[in-house]
Formats: structure tokens, C-alpha cells, sequence
């Protein structure tokens, strides 16, 4: 892979999104590539952050388990995706965990190949501060957000993110993911009973179809509407 792919397949979310050629580059050149099967363990909660990921190809489910035990759904990391940064720049334990859905591959940055990049390219640390805050300040407009939607207009805007993932062209409204109540529940921080109840209301108004388990969408505008609702 060349840094101008590598370029192309970062998101713009990404920590590393705002990297000039020759700092890709010297990533490219010093990662070495790891591929995971599926259902492996990418990175575990609580474990020294020593290393990095990026997703160069697959799908992969960030998810951590609360106080409580319950399993809260994070995200799920597409190519392009970052993984494990946090632990790895403040060198604390990792605040979550990635397993592989299917087959991943991914370039796996050290500490110590991280140091070397960082150390040839004297903007790169500004770049990547930059990019860490330009993140806290879209994860505090996503969590105030939530905080204003009840559940029905919550589970709509989780339904279309997941929807969206599936990249430009991808209009015939079925999700990325065939995700159970259960999952879709951790994932919207909602109950298997409230999944349950507000999927089965919009499916009875058309909105959306559900067949084996899986929802597709079938009124993707009347979902913005819900979506947008407070």
C-alpha cells in the first residue's frame, strides 16, 4: 500500500486524517501488517496500550462492559478506522475492546515505531493534537445530542448511522450489519423490549421491514423525520 491509498482510505475522523505524504509514508514503513479472524479479539478492555490499529480492510465491534456488567456497543470501525489510540497516547489501560466481525486486516503501530514518526516530522504532534480535539468536539456534540432525543428518535438516528456506513450508493435500505434486538438495544442504549416495541410500530407503518431478524428500510425519509424529532 502507498501513503496516497492510505491517504484515501482514512476517514475524515480520523487521528491520522490530516498526515502530509511522507508521514504516511513512514507509518506505512514502520507498521507491519496483522490479519484477524472472525470473532478474534483485536484489542481487550483494560489492557496495556501499546500499540495501534488501522482497519485496512473488514469490519470490526468496539464495545465496553460498564460497572454494571452490561455491555455497552461503542461503534464499529470500518476501513480506515483508527483503533485503540487513546491507550496508546496516554499510555493508560484500554478504555474498550475490538473484536473482528468477519476477516480484518490492519497496520499495527508500536510505541516505539510511533516515537520514530513523531521524531522525523516536526508538525506531526500539532497535527495530531488537532485532530484529538477536533474529535472530543464532535463526540460532545454526539453525546449532548442523545441526551436531548427520546428513545424512538435515538434508535432512528442509530438505524440511519448504521445504514450510511455502508458508503455512497448503498440506497436499497438494508443495514451493513444483520444486528439482533439485543445488540441493536447496546447499541442505541436501549432495552431488547423497547427495540422490540418501536420496530415493530414502524414496521407496522411502513417505515421500516423486518424479515428473519433483520431490518431493512423501507421510508428512509419518514426515519429523518423521526430521527429529527425531539
Amino acid at each position: 500500500m502507498h501513503a496516497t491509498q492510505l491517504a484515501e482510505l482514512l476517514t475524515a475522523q480520523s487521528l491520522f486524517a490530516d498526515c502530509e505524504p511522507d508521514e504516511l509514508s513512514d507509518i506505512l514503513l514502520r507498521g507491519h501488517h496483522r490479519s484477524f479472524k472472525r470473532d478474534q479479539e483485536m484489542l481487550a478492555q483494560g489492557g496495556e496500550g501499546d500499540s495501534l490499529f488501522i482497519v485496512l480492510a473488514g469490519l470490526a465491534r468496539v464495545s465496553m462492559v460498564a460497572a454494571n456488567g452490561r455491555e455497552i456497543v461503542l461503534d464499529y470501525a470500518e476501513p480506515g478506522a483508527v483503533l485503540g489510540e487513546i491507550a496508546f497516547l496516554d499510555r493508560g489501560e484500554r478504555t474498550a475492546s475490538v473484536h473482528a466481525i468477519g476477516p480484518v486486516e490492519a497496520l499495527c503501530l508500536t510505541r516505539p515505531a510511533f516515537d520514530e514518526v513523531v521524531a522525523r516530522h516536526q508538525g506531526l504532534s500539532m497535527r495530531l493534537l488537532r485532530a484529538m480535539a477536533r474529535r472530543a468536539r464532535q463526540n460532545n456534540a454526539v453525546i449532548e445530542a442523545d441526551r436531548a432525543y427520546t428513545s424512538g428518535p435515538r434508535l432512528a438516528r442509530f438505524l440511519l448511522r448504521l445504514m450510511i456506513a455502508g458508503g455512497e450508493g448503498h440506497t436499497d435500505g438494508q443495514l451493513k450489519l444483520a444486528l439482533s434486538q439485543g445488540e441493536l438495544g447496546n447499541f442505541a442504549g436501549m432495552s431488547r423490549e423497547q427495540i422490540n416495541r418501536q420496530l415493530s410500530a414502524w414496521a407496522e407503518s411502513g417505515v421500516i421491514g423486518l424479515k428473519g431478524g433483520r431490518v431493512n428500510i423501507i421510508d428512509r425519509e419518514a426515519l429523518m423525520d423521526v430521527a429529527e424529532a425531539w
